[in-house]
């Protein structure tokens, strides 16, 4: 028996922002109040802290099987509890491509042993990846998939990606896209721009993106399936995802951290941790991001936590494998640029991090419910700390914000009730 006393606790989906007790028993929530006594019970004091619904990250790359020399199961979800998330859901471009449900077995049997957060594991849309032939979705989903999708393979072929909609529609599970045009960006390695002019570097068109956008937008509104499109960098594309919602399109979107906070400036160094793709975009690119994270447009904030050895980044810009990480900063970096500058309230912060990615994936949490599990995010909004990557708990240490100062910090992560992760 568990008792959070006296935190801040955030609950958008109850609109609750107020002091509160929490009891915890079996795992579960069972009490919520504004105060809390029970004999023998384990005291966690809160004060000065926000409690909040566990963090759910929409968007990683725990690597494995495959690629364990850059990022392992245990090592990414042991960041993802060190970031104060509760779940993460993991991309199928591992080696084998989690196409089959001995795959998805295989990676939930390694969250079981890993026993940390909790893993959802997406499936591949098409087979390999290839986008080509459909995979096999209907028995991933019978074993434990929560949507699908090709990652960075953008499934350009518009009747393959038709049929995954309708399949998926029927299956009750959203598509995930990774909106590019791969004609429009082929050989690009960031931003197409004045940057990439000076610098010399193939530039990657923010058209790329918006091409695909419209495209998968107007299938979403055809066959009317669950369209979630990952890492929007450009104004053009969230401007379309505002007027589809406008117009009843089933459409969500995220937003990563690195784009919410750099530009394609930062690219000047020639520094590959800071080759990702889609690419940093420009400073109004960037504004019109946080604009849409303020208003609504954008339904979540995910780190597309894209882990690689050091080996593998220490080479020419050109020869870098594009990703970077992210579970360990995505909550600072969101209180320290969204928050304190006064762009979004806790409230919204709390709901694009936990309340819309459960909803949007169809998994548990998301609210401080009496009798849910007991997944619990709890922060301090104000803590001052410096991020050394070479201490993260990840395998990788690909991060561009490493030794950036930051205010907020996770403090503790609870998955049913069990603490996975304490801040000493």
């Amino acid at each position: 028996m568990l008792i959070i006393k006296n935190g801040r606790v955030v609950d958008p989906a109850s609109g609750l922002d107020a002091r509160r007790d929490i009891l915890i028993t079996d795992d579960k929530i069972a009490a919520l109040d504004e105060k809390i006594e029970k004999a023998g019970a384990e005291i966690f004091d809160a004060t000065n802290l926000v409690v909040a619904p566990g963090f759910i990250d929409l968007h990683v790359h725990l690597r494995e099987p495959g690629q364990e020399s850059a990022e392992t199961i245990a090592t990414g979800t042991q960041a993802a509890a060190a970031g104060g998330f509760t779940a993460v859901a993991c991309m199928p471009n591992t080696q084998p491509v989690n196409d089959n449900p001995l795959i998805t077995r295989y990676i939930l049997r390694q969250a079981e042993v890993a026993d940390c957060v909790r893993v959802y594991p997406i499936g591949a849309a098409t087979k390999d990846s290839a986008g080509e032939q459909l995979a096999e979705i209907e028995s991933m989903r019978a074993v434990g998939i929560v949507a699908v999708s090709d990652d960075g393979n953008p499934i350009w072929n518009a009747r393959i990606l038709r049929r995954v909609m309708e399949y998926c529609l029927a299956l009750g599970i959203p598509v995930i896209d990774h909106p590019e045009d791969p004609q429009l960006s082929a050989g690009g390695m960031m931003h197409e721009g004045e940057w990439s002019i000076r610098l010399g570097l193939r530039g990657i068109p923010a058209v790329s993106e918006e091409v695909a956008v419209s495209r998968d937008l107007l299938l979403a509104r055809l066959t009317g399936a669950r369209l979630h499109l990952a890492h929007l960098s450009t104004a053009g594309a969230l401007a379309m995802v505002r007027r589809a919602k406008q117009e009843g399109t089933s459409v969500t979107c995220e937003v990563t951290p690195h784009h919410f906070t750099l530009t394609d400036e930062a690219v000047q160094s020639y520094d590959t941790r800071f080759k990702m793709k889609p690419p940093l975009r420009t400073a109004d690119d960037v504004a019109a991001l946080i604009a849409g994270l303020a208003d609504g447009t954008v339904d979540a904030i995910a780190t597309d936590h894209a882990p690689h050895t050091v080996t593998a980044k220490q080479v020419d810009f050109d020869s870098a494998p594009f990703g970077v990480i992210g579970l360990e900063t995505a909550l600072g970096l969101a209180l320290t640029r969204l928050y304190h500058t006064g762009k979004i309230s806790l409230l919204r912060l709390v709901e694009l991090f936990s309340t819309n990615p459960a909803r949007i994936l169809g998994v548990e949490g998301g609210a401080l419910t009496v009798g849910a599990p007991a997944d619990i995010t709890i922060f301090d909004p104000e803590k001052k700390w410096t991020y050394c990557a070479e201490a993260g708990a990840s395998k990788s240490r690909n991060s561009p914000f490493d030794a950036w100062e930051l205010r907020g910090a996770p403090v503790a992560t609870l998955v049913s009730g069990r603490f996975i992760f304490k801040r000493s």
